[in-house]
């Protein structure tokens, strides 16, 4: 079959779009910037240019398409993007444009508190919906509850705040509220078995998690899968609705407006008495609350240099050794295999329960760094004598950093390079404070390790270089690096793909 999707970029639409790849259908995704967009899939997608805002952008998308599956939604206003315009105007265009093409069905992602929730979020998906109903062809609602997977919103963040420096962490309320949260790539599962079953015309679908749990349940689980000692403390709605600006000053990221904390005190959860459709209706396993939550340990999003603030920098850290017994792969496989051991004592690898602290591609490392907690890096590539590793959501820093070894003068180097910002405005005031000597100590001590291991000795000592990129050297890095950060994720999906064939 021939899909449009719309919304297949976020959490749930990544992996419902990879789902349907793998079963053999074409996707044409609708994106603002959809040829970028689409180059995360090796094959089988059509980008189209296009806003859902914006009738006149989605004219031509569902040409020769069997069905549409309408993900995009916001959760958030901002000037340029309101409930009005997005959750209910764009879902107007959307069948306007279904129905000009003659397509005959048409799926909409709605939210699993849309029936009865009274934030103006739920307030416009139940807008929505009713526009979906007086559809006059075959249509679907389907609910997903409180998705969690990589670069969620809401179960992500508050694994990276159980990661912070401090031993306590807010919750809005008691706590207790109840939440039924699914795994992204059983909702994609879900979809897809959606758009492949003709059986299910004017069916509204709820579709949640196996298990029901709350803030406070959650940090509790957190807690275990990272090694952490932390409590939550209940922060009042007022405090929660100022925003970000007084937690922060702690190094908690928290951010609620009034509707969100309305949604959080209503609870996510099926109703006594309703139907799971996940597993009832739509016939998919569902992953179990644990095995979710420490998958999603492991896949945060990369923080890229385009995502900080502040000017791009280039750090480099090298050591020329003579009489080396190794040639610049035994070298750098030498210090793949003993990362841990020569990074300084006050940087920890692998300081979580489970984790690695192995240099290989598509790893995600996990490191315990003074007075901020734990952060993460990914290795996005990898050869016999460099690793590339990006920063992740939650790290200090957006960038990455480029270990590699090579022959130079009939010696072999050992160099570290760095290319990074501050990821926020508190992290631009602690690298200017204590960061930036921090770092620079951490990797000299690295290379100056790596002297010793080497078995030869460095006439020069270990030296160091450091230059603020112009904007014309910060576009190129930051060009290099997300083009690591989507042929990584491109990989990933192949595989997925591959193995779902």
């Amino acid at each position: 079959m021939r899909v449009l999707v719309t919304g297949g970029t976020g959490v749930v639409g990544t992996g419902t779009v990879t789902e349907l790849i793998a079963r053999g259908h074409e996707v044409v995704l609708v994106s603002r910037h959809a040829a970028e967009d689409a180059r995360q899939w090796p094959s089988g997608v059509v980008p189209h240019p296009g806003d859902v805002a914006n009738a006149a952008s989605l004219r031509g998308a569902a040409d020769d398409c069997d069905v549409v599956l309408h993900m995009v939604g916001i959760v958030d206003e901002t000037e340029h993007a309101t409930f009005a315009d997005v959750n209910v105007g764009g879902t107007r265009n959307m069948l306007a444009e279904t129905e000009r093409a003659k397509v005959r069905r048409f799926i909409f992602v709605s939210s699993l508190g849309a029936p009865t929730g009274r934030s103006a979020y739920h307030a416009s998906k139940r807008q929505a919906e009713a526009l979906v109903r007086g559809f006059h062809g075959q249509w679907v609602i389907a609910r997903p509850g409180n998705v969690y997977g990589p670069g969620d919103e809401q179960i992500s963040l508050l694994l990276r705040m159980v990661r912070s420096p401090s031993p306590v962490i807010p919750k809005i309320g008691d706590g207790d509220q109840p939440i039924q949260p699914v795994w992204w790539e059983d909702v994609a599962i879900a979809l897809a078995n959606i758009v492949e079953r003709t059986d299910l015309g004017g069916r509204e679908l709820d579709i949640a998690g196996p298990d029901l749990t709350s803030q406070n349940d959650l940090v509790d689980r957190f807690a275990r899968i990272t090694g952490r000692d932390v409590h939550a403390v209940s922060v009042p709605d007022v405090l929660a609705t100022m925003g970000s600006k007084l937690v922060s000053l702690v190094g908690w990221d928290m951010s609620f407006n009034e509707q969100q904390v309305t949604m959080l005190h209503e609870g996510n959860a099926i109703p006594s008495g309703g139907v799971n459709a996940l597993d009832t209706v739509l016939k998919v396993t569902p992953t179990p609350l644990d095995d979710g939550l420490r998958r999603l340990a492991d896949a945060q999003q990369e923080q890229l240099p385009s995502s900080g603030i502040g000017t791009l920098k280039r750090k480099r850290f090298w050591a020329d050794i003579a009489a080396c017994p190794h040639g610049p792969a035994e070298l750098f496989a030498l210090f793949r295999t003993n990362f841990n051991d020569v990074t300084p004592v006050f940087v920890e690898a692998a300081p979580e329960p489970g984790t690695t602290d192995l240099i290989d591609e598509g790893e995600t490392v996990t490191l315990a760094l003074p007075l901020r907690g734990h952060v993460q890096v990914r290795v996005a590539e990898l050869d016999d004598t460099q690793a590339t590793l990006l920063t992740l959501e939650g790290h200090p820093l957006a960038g990455a950093v480029r270990f590699c070894s090579a022959r130079a003068d009939g010696m072999v180097r050992f160099q570290i390079e760095v290319y990074d910002r501050p990821a926020t405005m508190l992290d631009l005031v602690a690298m200017r404070t204590l960061g930036d000597r921090l770092q620079n100590h951490t990797w000299e001590q690295v290379v100056r390790a790596m002297i010793e291991r080497s078995g030869g000795r460095a006439p020069g000592g270990v030296q160091q270089s450091e230059e603020s990129l112009d904007e014309a050297g910060a576009a190129t890095i930051e060009r290099w690096l997300a083009d690591l950060a989507v042929r990584r994720k491109r990989e990933e999906n192949a595989e997925r793909i591959s193995a779902g064939r």
